[in-house]
């Protein structure tokens, strides 16, 4: 056997793995429609974590502030800002009664360390419930805070929201960007659906206080200096204890990196976090990442060797038929369809730029959270 057949070979088990993965993505949550449960307006606690975000609290906090909820309250944690943060609380403060401050000074042993100034607002806040989102995010609509505190039950503990970003015409940034975010939420949700749920977005989550005390918190990851979502929705969600939540009226949408050179920096503090998961997460969110370098990789080398092309291309127009098919519909359900007509070169190009943030990391890794 010569090495194109060798070659052919393992591509076509490639093929086969991303239809694994793609076809049980689409019957696990892409074809899933968004449940509506009874709305329990249970107190509510919703934290946001702050480092130099006057501006961005300026803008979003009247939206979280107008929820029509009937009890809760916002918890501003200003994690040593150097700009006006701490001012800006202060002043939505004084108008609304359901506001509490943290102000957290520097500490050298958690320098840089926003897990250090979440558990100080997580250890003032008045009620059991959590709903965590950022600075930088604003509710879809006032009805965010009813539908994600109606998937709590005496069983679920943790709710996954979906954290959109804003749509920008005219930018392959912007489009790399929400086509990640929307592959990431597929896999969470899918995940999360299979009962075997790995993370959540700190743009919009919510568990319960004694589910964070009960399992001593961020301890166990303290010294990294991400993962204050992920990796603790990696360390305590199971089977029975986690529930999702993606009906439009309960996303979150927030800006997204202008820069390329700040979306690579964002992305590998994203991604240095991975290393810490189960090893079960590891190994199923590895296998997938590879099936799909290789699959890029095998499928240009025999068409441009033109090895075998009706059979290639077969299996090409095969994979990416399963794959549009669940992206697609994902997409509709996440509310960013036009993105289909782009997935593959958008595809192409993250896959690319997950190769670089990889080797780059394996360098050197980020340290500090901003």
């Amino acid at each position: 056997m010569n090495f194109l057949a060798i070659l052919f070979i393992v591509f076509a088990f490639t093929v086969v793995v991303q239809l694994i993965y793609y076809s049980v993505f689409l019957f696990s949550f892409s074809l899933q429609r968004a449940e509506t449960k009874l709305k329990k307006h249970i107190p509510l606690s919703v934290i946001i974590c702050a480092k130099n975000e006057a501006e961005n609290l300026k803008k979003n906090l009247p939206y979280i502030l107008e929820q029509d909820y009937s009890s809760f309250e916002v918890v501003l944690v200003n994690d040593s800002s150097s700009d006006e943060t701490l001012e800006v609380m202060e002043d939505f403060k004084i108008n609304n009664k359901n506001t509490k401050i943290v102000d957290v000074k520097s500490n050298e042993a958690f320098w840089g360390n926003k897990k250090y100034a979440l558990t100080l607002g997580i250890k003032a806040s008045s009620n059991d419930f959590l709903v965590f989102t950022d600075a930088d995010c604003k509710p879809n609509s006032n009805k965010w805070l009813a539908e994600i505190s109606s998937k709590f039950s005496n069983q679920k503990a943790i709710v996954l929201g979906y954290g959109a970003y804003a749509k920008k015409k005219y930018s392959i940034l912007n489009a790399l960007i929400r086509f990640e975010t929307i592959i990431t939420a597929l896999q969470y949700f899918s995940y999360a659906k299979l009962s075997i749920p790995y993370m959540g977005v700190g743009r919009n989550m919510a568990y319960r206080k004694e589910l964070f005390f009960n399992n001593n918190g961020y301890n166990g990851h303290m010294a990294v200096k991400s993962g204050d979502d992920d990796l603790f929705i990696n360390e305590v969600a199971k089977a029975k204890n986690t529930d999702i939540c993606f009906s439009k009226e309960s996303f979150t949408i927030s800006e997204p990196k202008k820069t390329f050179k700040d979306w690579i920096l964002q992305k590998r503090r994203h991604v240095s976090t991975a290393s810490f998961y189960k090893t079960k997460h590891k190994i199923l969110l590895g296998l997938f990442y590879a099936s799909q370098l290789l699959f890029w990789v095998f499928a240009v080398t025999l068409i441009i060797l033109g090895y075998k092309m009706q059979w290639v291309l077969a299996l090409v127009a095969l994979r990416f038929a399963i794959q549009l098919l669940c992206f697609g519909l994902t997409a509709k359900k996440l509310d960013d369809i036009n993105l289909i007509f782009f997935a593959p070169f958008l595809e192409l190009f993250l896959v690319t730029t997950q190769l670089s943030i990889f080797i780059a990391n394996l360098i050197s890794t980020p340290k500090h959270w901003k």
